[in-house]
């Protein structure tokens, strides 16, 4: 008996609580979640610098126990083949990517998950650019 497998992408770079929100949710879709992590180059290529390097996001999501499988994504176009090659039967994203991937709808089911609200990256980055408080 083949086991519903759900595949998502993401830089998971200062990994936070948003992100294991959605891993999660996402894992409750299937038996089996495999997730994509942006390289380095691939973030380069988007214009993203990550503060951590790859290997180390790589591991850090290869650890929870909701991930089965973590490989490397170098490519925008990579998805069509990887879903084939992992027999995805759904492709997740957080909604901020609601519409970008329609497009695999043809082999698989794609759904796109709300963000945790008050939670992001960014807005992590944005707060340690911020002066420290005195003590």
């Amino acid at each position: 008996m083949c086991k519903k497998t759900v595949i998502t992408y993401g830089t998971f770079d200062l990994f936070h609580i948003g992100h294991l929100n959605l891993l999660k949710r996402l894992r409750a879709l299937g038996e089996r979640l495999v997730v994509g992590v942006s390289t380095d180059e691939f973030n380069a290529l988007k214009g993203k610098k990550t503060t951590i390097a790859y290997d180390e996001r790589a591991a850090i999501v290869d650890a929870l126990s909701v991930v089965d499988a973590v490989f490397p994504e170098s490519s925008w176009d990579q998805k069509r083949a990887d879903i084939v090659r992992f027999g995805a039967d759904v492709f997740g994203m957080g909604d901020d990517w609601a519409g970008r991937f329609d497009d695999l709808r043809d082999i698989c089911t794609v759904v796109y998950l709300p963000r945790t609200p008050d939670i992001s990256t960014t807005a992590i980055r944005a707060q340690l650019r911020e002066p420290a408080l005195p003590n």
